[in-house]
């Protein structure tokens, strides 16, 4: 399988985590096409992935108001429809629906999506290997 990821961060987090589920889907056998910023996606990887990975990080206040950063334009990337995409975010304290919200942003390219899951600053290792291991279930099954 090829994936391409596409991610934005803002102290390196949720890049961090985006590297970490790359290698960990290289330790399976999957290849890279690119990682690149959602702002400034390499159309070129995404068209030749099997898999998109879209990955973000909650912004807002830390007990409301939770929401991904750039929702508007995930929900506007190109080239995404009839693709299978998985999302993560990252989060340090509470996330709320910022997941759902994400979701809805990647469904809204015309996506298939496989699902999301959310990342927590604290445990990135952890959660990037968990992302991984259902990412690669998933894909089997489907």
């Amino acid at each position: 399988m090829k994936a391409a990821l596409l991610v934005e961060s803002l102290t390196g987090n949720t890049w961090r985590a985006a590297e970490a589920i790359a290698s960990n889907l290289s330790a399976e056998g999957w290849s890279i096409t690119g990682m690149s910023k959602v702002r400034r996606p390499d159309l070129a990887s995404v068209q030749q992935a099997d898999v998109v990975l879209v990955g973000t990080w909650t912004h807002g206040l830390f007990l409301f108001g939770q929401a991904p950063w750039a929702a508007g334009d995930i929900a506007n990337l190109p080239t995404m429809r009839d693709k299978r995409v998985a999302y993560f975010m990252t989060y340090a304290l509470e996330a709320g629906r910022s997941l759902e919200k994400l979701g809805d942003s990647v469904a809204a390219t015309g996506a298939d999506v496989i699902g999301g899951l959310l990342i927590k600053r604290n445990h990135i290792a952890a959660h990037a290997e968990a992302f991984a291991e259902r990412l690669v279930g998933a894909v089997e099954r489907s």
